[in-house]
């Protein structure tokens, strides 16, 4: 069985590689290690294999792990956020994934304005109208990327989704391209590309199409953990 810094090599050495096949620089793709059910000493040994961004699913369980880990880490919220949760989001996370409405967002530029701290948003969109999957309709993602906009303690970085799951890591590139079409019609539109540079797509078994498809940050558990008993 390979070690947890075995694995984030290995995965280093793919996303080099699938950014090759789309000629883009393996630098501009981010490694984001999901943590959610695991255990601290196990994310702490992804830290010292020098791993620095991590997300959660879930803000209590954040709540409960993130305290107990070293300095150092950037934690990303990737996971469904309820309003009512946003109140402990300051504390936790530099990043948020999932604004999926436009009062989520004003909730979270409140929360974090009254902290004296930003965080970088990025609005969540299903592509795919999967019934299971959160995410705003494609139709409303430009509202809600105006709203952050509008929020001085929110950082306006990109999008993200998540494609119906597969066995086959090609029927998410559909998925994929949308997004990255999503993100380049609000580019056309105006938008500055530094709102607009992010685009949070794919995991441990589509993330090399998400990377030639454009990619900015891939969202990994499994390959780096293993199996997920929750």
């Amino acid at each position: 069985m390979q070690t947890i810094k075995e694995n984030i090599e290995q995965l280093k050495e793919k996303i080099a590689a699938a950014a090759a096949k789309a000629d883009r620089n393996p630098e501009n793709v981010l490694l984001l290690v999901v943590s959610k059910t695991i255990p601290t000493d196990r994310i702490e040994l992804a830290r010292d294999a020098g791993q620095t961004d991590f997300g959660e699913n879930r803000v209590q369980e954040a709540r409960e792990k993130i305290p107990k880990l070293p300095e150092g880490i950037t934690w990303h919220l990737v996971g469904h956020l309820q309003r009512n949760k946003a109140k402990y989001c300051p504390a936790l996370f530099d990043w948020i994934h999932s604004v999926d409405s436009v009062p989520l967002a004003r909730e979270l530029g409140k929360r974090y304005k009254d902290k004296g701290k930003t965080c970088r948003a990025l609005v969540q969109v299903n592509v795919s109208g999967e019934g299971s999957k959160f995410g705003c309709h494609p139709d409303l993602a430009e509202e809600i990327f105006t709203a952050i906009l509008e929020e001085n303690s929110l950082e306006a970085v990109g999008l993200m989704t998540m494609p119906p799951y597969s066995y086959d890591p090609e029927d998410s590139r559909p998925h994929f391209e949308s997004l990255r079409n999503i993100r380049d019609e609000l580019a056309g539109k105006g938008y500055g590309q530094d709102n607009l540079k992010e685009l949070s797509m794919g995991m441990s078994g589509d993330f090399e199409v998400a990377v030639e498809e454009g990619a900015t940050i891939i969202r990994i558990g499994t390959a780096v953990f293993g199996e997920r008993n929750g």
